[in-house]
């Protein structure tokens, strides 16, 4: 076991050293791959070796000059491979995983490719696993994954970190929380949630949070993945069923994760400026830290979403202000909230919509109101247990 999670570490470092020094993004992922299945097969009879790091990159560099030279004519290849003209050592102890993250969230990439190619590259994640999470034909996830490599390579981009860097960490950023939410709260399929995607999310988010320890956004975001998954345990019941957050068993919170996410989110909100991700962590700390469901200090979080969506047009941001204000000044003002917002393009489908609706309207006590919209609800989430949980709530009322 000890083996499998050095090999899962280094593989994205050994993936970035060979793109970096030979490119063939495609043939490196291979011989990175042939090297990894070496690995797990050698070194627990060997012992692991001084430099696994090392010894990685060069059984996967003699691996890629023997598939390269198999793709075209021996002596065509041998030619080029004469020429190329190394931009370091790769055994040195550069990482290059954070360069390897800014490419496979190229802007040239849509928001799925990115997610795809940085499970597939960073992660380690095989394509047939990232189409399980995705509930995609394994076929299906391959030409997107292969159509994203194949951008990258068109783009003209380099293996180095883009001069554009601070633009696109933002869209770095999104990738591991996407990653994260998609296991957290998984948008289709049978369960609620998909642990490895909500452990891999929280991976990459602490790996960031090493090479970048200094930008307050990435200590939000780490802050924020923890503090939300602490709760995991307490978020389903028996047979998977959601169980809403005001009826959650709180001694079933990770205090490990809790203890963690707000040190860390202590530290980091003084620091400035304050971005989007150390809102929403500061906000996951006042329901962490709250002893109880009606102990919460709603105006507290009212202030924090009102300052978030001073900075974010983001619809689901306005959405979670109504509860937040509902909770603090009555259903009432809730109501009246969202129907300012319930005309927005991005909302106006969205089935958490009409849960809210029918939350607020169930707390006012219009229960026929509250039933139709709960049903609405659970016509339009393809999570089977938020359609169970939805439509429970309906059958209640």
């Amino acid at each position: 076991m000890v083996i499998d999670e050095l090999l899962r570490e280094l593989a994205p470092q050994v993936l970035g050293a060979l793109v970096r020094r030979y490119g063939h993004f495609d043939t490196a992922e291979d011989a990175v791959q042939e090297a990894l299945l070496a690995a797990a097969q050698q070194w627990p009879e060997d012992g692991v070796p001084a430099s696994p790091r090392g010894w990685l990159i060069t059984v996967a560099s003699r691996r890629l000059t023997d598939l390269l030279r198999r793709e075209q004519a021996r002596q065509r290849r041998e030619d080029r491979v004469a020429r190329w003209a190394p931009q370091g050592d790769p055994v040195g102890d550069a990482d290059d995983t954070l360069v390897l993250l800014f490419l496979c969230c190229h802007p040239s990439l849509s928001p799925a490719s990115q997610i795809a190619l940085t499970l597939r590259a960073v992660g380690g994640l095989t394509t047939a696993e990232i189409a399980r999470a995705f509930l995609v034909p394994e076929a299906t996830m391959t030409r997107r994954i292969t159509r994203a490599k194949a951008s990258v390579k068109d783009s003209g981009a380099r293996f180095t970190l883009p001069a554009d860097r601070e633009e696109r960490l933002g869209a770095v950023l999104q990738v591991v929380y996407l990653i994260f939410n998609e296991g957290y709260a998984s948008t289709t399929g049978p369960h609620l949630q998909r642990v490895e995607l909500a452990a891999e999310g929280i991976r990459l988010a602490r790996m960031l949070y090493r090479m970048l320890p200094g930008d307050a956004e990435v200590a939000g975001l780490l802050a924020l993945l923890l503090l939300t998954d602490a709760r995991r345990p307490a978020r389903t019941g028996p047979l998977g069923e959601l169980v809403p957050m005001a009826e959650q068993d709180r001694s079933r919170w990770i205090p490990e994760l809790i203890r963690e996410g707000v040190d860390l989110i202590t530290a980091t909100l003084p620091r400035g400026p304050v971005g989007p991700y150390q809102l929403q962590a500061a906000i996951a700390a006042v329901h962490d830290e709250s002893p109880s469901a009606d102990e919460t200090d709603w105006p507290q979080i009212v202030a924090l979403y009102e300052v978030l969506l001073q900075l974010t047009d983001n619809p689901m941001v306005a959405l979670n202000h109504v509860v937040a204000v509902a909770m603090a000044r009555g259903p009432a003002e809730g109501l009246r909230l969202l129907g300012k917002i319930e005309h927005d393009d991005h909302l106006a489908k969205d089935h958490r919509l009409f849960a809210v609706r029918a939350h607020l309207l169930e707390m006012s006590g219009d229960r026929p109101a509250a039933r139709a919209a709960y049903e609405e609800a659970a016509r339009r989430t393809t999570s089977l247990p938020q359609q169970r949980y939805l439509n429970s709530r309906a059958s209640n009322l």
